[in-house]
């Protein structure tokens, strides 16, 4: 037999084998794939689980504290079925001070993501010049650990002065108060860009703009949006100091409001709000920054 037929025969029983394999293989793989999905399932319901005994951790310790003011501070009872009020109709409007909460939260969020989006706009470039320039950062970075730990509220009168605008001195403050922790986490992307990066763009004669797109926002993305994230949460944070002082309208002038007329269970009503927006918020932007991270 010559050494073509043979090399046919072999060829034949190697596909033999392999259509006799190809079943078990597939069981194996969908034996796999299962056993990972209910190690996820598994995982969230843990995870779950352990929320669930938080929040009854939680809702024990504020009866025992409620009970223990004699309910002067109200009962989880008592604010939920208060919150339960505000969220069945929260976009009614029948006056200037006198709006649901959901056009109050609406007005918050539209203030924050003013200040924070020009905040970004700001603090990104700075970074940027900041992390690939040394001469930027002994100009800048003096005038951000000067500038950064001043309260939200101290910048607020400036507001009023140059925008003669409560509304915009709000957006003044979420804008200056948001933009450091974008700038200071960018710059620290920039400059740890590895040298062997740098050496690579060199070689292959990287324009600017190659080398702006190709390496240093690629590489610097993941903190970028770590900084974008932890600037959405200062920038909520300080809403509700900013909208007790300006009033009119917002989260922060409807719990300040809610104190003036006595009522706990709107103010507890209102926190609990303003921190399930405060977690979305951090929520989507980890997202996103899983997205972006890089994958061993």
């Amino acid at each position: 037999m010559s050494d073509k037929n043979t090399l046919t025969i072999d060829e034949a029983l190697d596909s033999r084998m392999d259509a006799s394999n190809d079943p078990q293989k597939s069981v194996i793989e969908e034996n796999y794939k299962l056993k990972l999905a209910l190690n996820t399932l598994l995982i969230k319901s843990k995870s779950i689980g352990f929320a669930i005994v938080g929040l009854l951790v939680f809702g024990g310790l504020w009866s025992l504290l409620s009970a223990y003011t004699k309910n002067a501070l109200p009962t989880p009872t008592a604010t939920l079925t208060v919150l339960k009020e505000m969220l069945s109709d929260p976009f009614y409007d029948y006056g200037p001070n006198d709006k649901g909460i959901g056009l109050q939260l609406f007005s918050s969020i539209k203030t924050v993501l003013s200040g924070f989006l020009l905040g970004s706009l700001i603090a990104i470039p700075i970074g940027i010049l900041m992390g690939a320039s040394t001469i930027c950062k002994q100009i800048f970075y003096p005038i951000v650990q000067l500038l950064k730990p001043v309260s939200p509220l101290a910048w607020f009168p400036i507001g009023l002065v140059v925008f003669k605008d409560t509304g915009m001195a709000t957006i003044f403050i979420v804008f200056i108060t948001s933009l450091w922790s974008t700038l200071i986490n960018t710059s620290f992307g920039v400059a740890s860009i590895p040298q062997d990066h740098k050496n690579v763009a060199k070689a292959f004669g990287f324009s600017k703009m190659r080398y702006l797109t190709k390496i240093l926002i690629p590489y610097s993305l993941p903190h970028i949006i770590t900084g974008l994230r932890l600037s959405i949460s200062v920038a909520w944070l300080v809403i509700v100091a900013g909208e007790m002082l300006s009033g009119g309208a917002g989260i922060g002038f409807f719990v300040w409001d809610s104190w003036n007329a006595l009522s706990l269970e709107k103010v507890i009503s209102a926190i609990i709000i303003i921190g399930i927006v405060g977690l979305l918020f951090d929520r989507i932007f980890t997202f996103i920054e899983n997205k972006v991270a890089y994958k061993a």
